[in-house]
C-alpha cells in the first residue's frame, strides 16, 4: 500500500542578507557624530566653562532601520581629547574667562604677521641678504634636483622646487653668517662673560622699538663692572641692525627676509615658549616647517621626538588667518602631547575661524576659494598624520616571529636642541628623550 503522507520538502534557504558600504559607513559617521554631541551635553550640563552649545539636542542615529542608539550611560565620563580631536567640532565661542582669556591672546598674536607685509621693511630686508649668492645657489641645487628626477625616467618631478630652494639657501645663509645667538651678552667694555641681573624697564627708544622687556647683565670681572643691557626687540627693523637674539628674534627676522624674497609665511606660536617659521611650497603644495635657530628644513617632529617637549597648542599665523597646526608637531598626544586646558576644542576652532573671518573679508571671491582649497588640503594632510601615528602604534604592538616588536622599524633618531646653554636647554626640558631636564616644565625666555 502506498504511503499516504506528502513527501517532506526541504526547507526554504535563508534570505540573502545584502550590505551596502556606502550606507554602512554613512550609519557609522553619523554614529560618531551622535556620540560626540552626547558626550558634549554631557559636559556642557556638568560644568560652567564653555562648552558646546548645550541647547543642541542630541541627533537621531535612526538613519535606517537597522541603526543602533548609543547608551547614554557610556558618555556619562566625556572621553579624553587625544580620542576626540578628529571627530566633528561645532564652533562655539568662549563663554567664560579663561576661554576668553585664550582668544585675547590669539587674537594679540595673530598680528604679528601682518607686519612683514611693510613695503619699507621689505625694502630694507632686501638691501641686507645678498642676493646673488641666494639665487645662485638655489639655481644650482634646483639644477641638481631636476637632474635627479630626470635620472629616474618618467614623470618624476624634483622633489623640491626652484623657490624652496631659495628658501633653503637664504636659512643657511641666515643662520651661518647674518644672525647671532644670545645666551648672556659679553661685556661692553671688556668683553668677559656677564651675569644676569634680572629685569629692567625699557628707556623710550627701547620702548619705540618694540621692546616691551630688557634683560640687564652686569661682568663678572669685580674690577669692571660694567652692566650690559639686552632688549627683547620686537621690531623687525631693529633686528636687522642688532643682527642677535633667541627664538623669538630669529623666527621674526628669518620670517621677514622670507617675505622679501617672495615666499607666503606663518609664524608658528608654541604655547610652551618657542616659535618658528612656515613657508608655503608652491611646488608641493603644502606648509613647510623652517627653524631658523636650528637650522631644521621640513623636520616637524623635531621638537617632540628629538628634543623630548611635550607641546600643547602650535598655532601658525599668516596674512591669511590662523590655523591649529599641533598634529603636524605632535604625532603622539598619548606620548608627547600636553594638557590642553586653556579653552575648549570647540572654542578653540571659533577663534582661529573668526581670525580667518577678519584676514580674509576685502579678499576676493577667486583667492578666497583658493584659501579654502588650501586649507582643505591642510586638514587632509593633518589627518593623515594621526592616521600614520595609529598605524604606527598598532604595528609596534604586532610582535615579529623573532619575538621583538616591530618598534625597531622607526625612523633616524633626532638631535636634542643645539642652541642655547646646556643649563637653559636643561631647565626648559630640551634635552632630548631620556636626557637629564627632559620632563621639566618649560621656562620663560624665548
Amino acid at each position: 500500500m502506498a504511503d499516504s503522507n506528502p513527501p517532506s520538502r526541504a526547507p526554504p534557504p535563508p534570505p540573502q542578507i545584502s550590505f551596502d558600504a556606502a550606507v554602512l559607513t554613512q550609519q557609522f559617521e553619523q554614529l560618531l557624530r551622535t556620540r560626540r554631541l552626547n558626550s558634549l551635553t554631557d559636559r556642557s550640563r556638568s560644568r560652567s566653562g564653555s562648552p558646546a552649545p548645550s541647547e543642541r539636542r542630541p541627533l537621531s542615529t535612526s538613519s535606517g532601520p537597522s541603526a543602533h542608539h548609543p547608551s547614554r550611560n557610556s558618555a556619562a565620563t566625556p572621553p579624553s581629547y587625544s580620542s576626540l580631536r578628529n571627530l566633528p567640532k561645532i564652533a562655539s565661542p568662549p563663554q567664560d574667562a579663561a576661554s576668553t582669556r585664550f582668544k585675547n591672546l590669539l587674537l594679540t598674536l595673530s598680528v604679528t604677521p601682518l607686519k612683514y607685509e611693510n613695503p619699507g621693511l621689505l625694502d630694507e630686508a632686501l638691501a641686507v641678504i645678498p642676493l646673488d649668492r641666494i639665487y645662485g645657489e638655489a639655481e644650482e641645487e634646483s639644477q641638481l634636483l631636476q637632474a635627479q628626477a630626470a635620472s629616474m625616467g618618467g614623470n618624476t618631478k624634483p622633489h623640491w622646487g626652484y623657490q624652496d630652494c631659495v628658501i633653503q639657501a637664504l636659512l643657511r645663509w641666515f643662520k651661518g653668517s647674518f644672525f647671532k645667538w644670545v645666551n648672556n651678552p659679553p661685556c661692553p667694555d671688556c668683553g668677559s662673560p656677564t651675569i644676569a641681573q634680572g629685569m629692567t624697564p625699557p628707556t623710550p627708544d627701547e620702548a619705540a622699538r618694540g621692546a616691551a622687556r630688557v634683560e640687564l647683565y652686569r661682568c663678572s670681572l669685580g674690577q669692571c663692572g660694567a652692566y650690559e643691557r639686552f632688549p627683547r626687540y620686537g621690531d623687525v627693523w631693529a633686528l636687522l641692525q642688532t643682527r642677535r637674539g633667541r627664538c623669538g628674534e630669529w623666527a621674526d627676522c628669518f620670517s621677514m627676509l622670507c617675505r622679501a624674497v617672495g615666499g607666503r609665511v606663518r609664524w608658528v606660536w608654541n604655547a610652551e615658549d618657542h616659535v618658528w617659521t612656515e613657508v608655503y611650497s608652491e611646488h608641493q603644495r603644502r606648509w613647510i616647517h623652517v627653524d631658523a635657530c636650528e637650522g631644521a628644513w621640513d623636520n616637524p617632529r623635531l621638537y617632540a621626538e628629538g628634543w623630548g617637549k611635550k607641546m600643547s597648542y602650535c598655532i601658525a599665523f599668516s596674512i591669511d588667518g590662523a590655523t591649529d597646526v599641533t598634529r603636524r608637531y605632535i604625532r603622539n598626544a598619548a606620548t608627547h602631547g600636553a594638557d590642553r586646558n586653556r579653552a575648549p576644542e570647540e572654542v578653540l576652532l571659533w577663534i582661529t575661524n573668526e581670525i580667518r573671518r577678519l584676514r580674509r573679508d576685502s579678499l576676493t571671491k577667486e583667492d578666497k576659494r583658493r584659501l579654502i582649497k588650501e586649507d582643505e588640503r591642510e586638514e587632509k594632510e593633518l589627518r593623515s598624520f594621526v592616521v600614520s601615528a595609529l598605524a604606527t602604534e598598532i604595528e609596534r604592538m604586532i610582535p615579529t616571529p623573532g619575538g621583538a616588536s616591530a618598534s625597531s622599524t622607526t625612523g633616524p633618531k633626532l638631535p636634542a636642541r643645539q642652541t642655547g646653554a646646556a643649563r637653559w636647554r636643561q631647565a626648559r626640558g630640551e634635552n632630548g628623550l631620556g636626557e637629564p631636564g627632559s620632563d621639566q616644565p618649560p621656562r620663560e625666555g624665548h
